[in-house]
């Protein structure tokens, strides 16, 4: 029994066949040319779904399901993407696109918002693996994330709830490119990672502090965690800095929902046990209820990219 994932991105499109464990077993991308035609994308979907069919000898026709994951509002109730600011997608009915270009049922075809699915398949074959209640958080450029109550994807009556990057942390804080001002997303992304240790350097530079940081031939979301674990005492300022926002949000995430996990991924997770160990003192202290309830657990994401793919081939609203 096979399954189709399909991780539909705003650079590359990536599909693959998924068995019964929730294993890729094929998977091929291609550019996904985000300026052309919506039909000419969802043709492209197509051509890879029956790729990865044929390269295991399986007919398209007894996939069991075919899930895409999609960036933006993915209506999973009447099969549209209504909104993606990196495509070209407007009130699209993506569902009944790729099921006529593949000769199947509708009924077959499932969509998903991106994030949503990511941390479904995390919830089905990953970090949060035999659990009811999770949230996915991702940290890279932005903070996105996918909310699961009771087995289900959460997403609104309007199929736009999960933003959780937007919750505002720090009242008339930094801008965040949504337009409001002290977004989780403004502080805990490598993006604000990135902003805070230039900002960081720049203050050295003017003050004449040390800092081994002033270095690096270019800042990213490694140089403070960097010179942190060198022993820099600047990059450990920063590094610190960013923990508490992040800590800040997830506080915020388990007081809301309290999920049996809390997974993290994007490129700041790939600092594992060692971001999981800084976080989880301040949201032990701040968490509403304490010692009294049962705790959630925070957890470093285990599928990596592959997590659209698998979520997707999942879905089963």
């Amino acid at each position: 029994m096979y399954r189709i994932g399909i991780d539909l991105g705003g650079t590359n499109i990536a599909v693959g066949l998924v068995d019964e464990n929730y294993k890729i077993v094929v998977k091929k991308t291609t550019p996904t040319l985000a300026k052309r035609e919506s039909e000419a994308i969802v043709a492209d979907m197509a051509r890879l779904c029956r790729e990865v069919c044929e390269a295991k000898g399986v007919d398209i026709k007894d996939i069991v399901n075919i899930g895409v994951a999609a960036p933006g509002i993915a209506n999973h109730r009447n099969g549209c993407v209504e909104y993606s600011c990196n495509l070209p997608f407007r009130r699209f009915p993506l569902v009944k696109a790729l099921a006529d270009e593949l000769g199947v049922e509708e009924s077959r075809v499932k969509i998903a918002n991106d994030a949503n699915a990511a941390a479904w398949g995390e919830a089905v074959a990953g970090a949060a693996k035999g659990t009811s209640n999770s949230i996915m958080v991702t940290l890279g450029t932005g903070v996105g994330g996918g909310i699961i109550i009771d087995n289900k994807i959460f997403s609104g009556f309007n199929a736009a709830a999960g933003e959780i990057g937007h919750i505002v942390i720090e009242q008339d804080g930094a801008l965040c490119g949504c337009g409001r001002r002290g977004c989780w997303e403004a502080y805990s992304s490598a993006t604000a990672l990135v902003r805070m240790t230039k900002e960081a350097v720049e203050e050295c530079e003017r003050t004449g502090r040390y800092t081994s940081m002033s270095k690096a031939e270019r800042i990213s979301g490694r140089t403070a965690c960097d010179a942190m674990r060198a022993g820099d005492e600047v990059g450990t300022e920063v590094y610190n800095r960013y923990v508490k926002y992040l800590a800040n949000g997830i506080t915020n995430m388990v007081n809301i929902f309290q999920p049996e996990v809390i997974s993290l991924g994007g490129g700041v997770s790939n600092e594992g046990q060692s971001l999981i160990d800084a976080i989880l003192p301040i949201v032990r202290a701040e968490q509403y209820g304490g010692d009294v309830v049962e705790l959630t657990q925070l957890r470093i994401a285990e599928l990596g990219n592959d997590a659209g793919i698998i979520g997707a081939a999942a879905l089963e609203q």
